[in-house]
C-alpha cells in the first residue's frame, strides 16, 4: 500500500452550540491532534475563521462528529450539526464526511482525567479533544478500508 492513497489533510470537527473543537492530523495522514477550539459566533466569522484554517493546513476534507442517540437515533441535535456542517463544507467548497461521535466527548473527557487536567476549567480543551479523538477513528477507518483493498 503505497503513502500517496493514505496522505490526506483533513479537519475534524466537534461542532456544538457554543463551541466547535478542531482537530488535524500529522502529514502522513496516521494521527490526529486537537489544534484549538473556535467559540461560535456569526457564521460568517466562523467561516473565515475556518477559512483561514483550510488554507494553512491545504486541508482536503471535514470530518464532522455526529451525535448519534445511544439507541442509533438522529436526533434535534444530530440535524442541527447535519445543517451547520454542510453549511461549513458548502461555504468552503469541502467534502464532508460524517463518523458516530456519541462518546468521543466522554472519551476525552477521560483521557484529559488521566493527564490530571481540570475538565472544569477546560471545556474547549474537551472539544478540542473530542474532535482529535472524532478524526483519528475517521483516520483509522479509512486506513482500514484502503488496506482492504486487493492490490493490483
Amino acid at each position: 500500500m503505497s503513502n500517496d492513497k493514505l496522505w490526506i489533510s483533513a479537519l475534524g470537527l466537534d461542532i456544538g452550540l457554543k463551541r466547535v473543537g478542531i482537530a488535524g492530523c500529522d502529514g502522513t495522514g496516521l494521527i490526529a491532534t486537537g489544534i484549538t477550539t473556535l467559540v461560535r459566533s456569526s457564521f460568517e466569522r466562523d467561516v473565515a475563521y475556518l477559512r483561514e484554517l483550510v488554507r494553512e493546513r491545504r486541508v482536503q476534507i471535514l470530518v464532522a462528529g455526529l451525535p448519534y442517540s445511544l439507541s442509533g437515533e438522529l436526533g434535534a441535535q444530530a440535524r442541527q450539526v447535519q445543517k451547520y456542517a454542510a453549511r461549513i463544507a458548502t461555504a468552503l467548497e469541502l467534502p464532508l464526511e460524517y463518523v458516530d461521535e456519541r462518546l468521543t466527548s466522554v472519551e476525552a473527557e477521560e483521557l484529559m482525567k488521566a493527564a490530571g487536567i481540570s475538565l472544569s476549567q477546560n471545556k474547549g480543551s474537551i472539544d478540542r479533544k473530542a474532535a482529535a479523538v472524532i478524526l483519528q477513528q475517521w483516520l483509522d477507518e479509512r486506513r482500514q478500508n484502503i488496506s482492504a483493498l486487493p492490490n493490483p
